[in-house]
């Protein structure tokens, strides 16, 4: 599998100015190429190729004067831009014909100069290097000091150098890296992700949100009041913006922390974990919107999942409409409603449930039963049966 790799980069003002060249190259050959690619769609002519793009904006664009200076950069730099334009024009034919699922991909849009992030990406082609003394070697740019928190469990076959909104320099490596199963352990567990409590385990362990952006407001209020009084390009507005950015830097740096720290112990501790597979599309929209993006669920779980396949554990997602904390985990039975206020209920067999340690005993019992069946086991019973955990109906949990 192919995971990435990224270190903090400390480019000197040379390879700075060179670095802002780069992506500036890149950034032109891409909407270059997609201008051409919208003028031949307006005009009623054929899609241009990948080929003939590549001649056009690249190659005899760097014998014109007003593309001259494309030639200061690496080539692979420009191949690359070009590669991605390619590659969202693909995802989006994709989604438009049904081939790509998932919500639905937007045409490709123009890059701008004051984008929050601009990236350049260098091949094996490309020839870069990490050096004998630890500095990352980069074609017409230089030697770049890199801060190694680890070290590369491969030969890496490509690097992208990014530039976040804060100002930082970062190294993406893509490393080719083979499973390693840990050693097999009985513990199973269950999640059920919330804002009350970030995760409430099926032990019955609740882990608190740390609430990384709501305890930054008060910092981020005053900086942004700031930045408001100061005039539109103005050196003053820029340094007042670079002080946001590196703010909400900060806090999604330590919400990244935590999510790692928190999915590696519970990809060591536990053989298979259970995780009910949130709408956060969804809850994006309503008015607990901030809370929502401020805990990280998606990102969470993407963490589980990838680590769960290289470390040789089960994940598996809970369907979005199995009715978890209405499902009584005692008898079976499943209530009509449960508003978000109510965090205790009783059931009318008589059992008296904390809505959260309830819906993720509900999520492990399910998921254990999805396992069994897609492992050619018996059918999950209806829930008529009364097996605890076991039924699904529709609705919402």
């Amino acid at each position: 599998m192919q995971l990435r790799y990224a270190f903090r980069l400390h480019p000197t003002a040379g390879q700075r100015q060179a670095l802002t060249r780069a992506f500036g190259c890149a950034r032109v050959v891409f909407n270059d190429g997609l201008r051409i690619r919208q003028h031949a769609y307006d005009q009623g002519l054929p899609y241009v190729g990948d080929g003939q793009l590549s001649r056009r904006v690249i190659t005899r664009a760097k014998t014109t004067p007003q593309r001259a200076w494309l030639g200061e950069v690496s080539a692979v730099v420009l191949q690359q831009a070009l590669a991605d334009l390619n590659q969202a024009y693909r995802n989006f034919f994709a989604s438009l014909t049904g081939r790509r699922k998932g919500p639905k991909v937007a045409p490709p849009r123009f890059r701008a100069r004051k984008d929050r992030r601009q990236a350049i990406r260098f091949t094996r082609n490309a020839r870069f290097a990490v050096t004998p003394g630890g500095k990352l070697r980069l074609p017409k740019i230089g030697d770049i000091p890199v801060r190694w928190s680890r070290a590369l469990p491969a030969e890496p076959s490509s690097v992208t150098v990014v530039k976040d909104a804060a100002g930082r320099y970062f190294a993406s490596f893509v490393v080719e890296v083979a499973a390693q199963p840990l050693p097999p352990v009985e513990a199973e567990t269950g999640i059920d992700l919330g804002l009350g409590h970030f995760a409430v385990l099926a032990d019955g362990r609740k882990i608190d949100a740390p609430r990384f952006l709501r305890r930054a407001e008060k910092k981020l209020r005053r900086l942004q009041r700031a930045l408001s009084r100061k005039q539109r390009g103005s050196a003053n507005r820029a340094k007042a913006r670079l002080a946001v950015a590196r703010r909400h830097a900060r806090v999604a740096d330590a919400r990244r922390e935590f999510h790692h720290r928190l999915s590696t112990q519970l990809i060591r501790d536990n053989q298979a974990i259970y995780v009910e597979d949130l709408a956060v599309a969804g809850l994006a929209r309503t008015r607990l919107a901030r809370s929502v993006h401020d805990a990280g669920w998606s990102a969470f779980v993407g963490m589980l999942a990838y680590k769960a396949a290289r470390y040789g554990r089960v994940f598996h997602r809970i369907d979005r409409w199995f009715p978890s904390s209405r499902l009584c985990s005692t008898c079976g039975a499943v209530a009509e409603s449960m508003p978000l206020a109510v965090r205790e209920w009783i059931c009318l067999c008589g059992a008296v449930h904390d809505r959260d340690v309830n819906a993720v005993k509900n999520i492990l019992a399910a998921g254990r039963a999805d396992r069994l069946n897609a492992c050619g086991g018996p059918v999950r019973p209806p829930l008529a049966v009364a097996r605890p955990g076991e039924g699904s109906r529709r609705g919402a949990a």
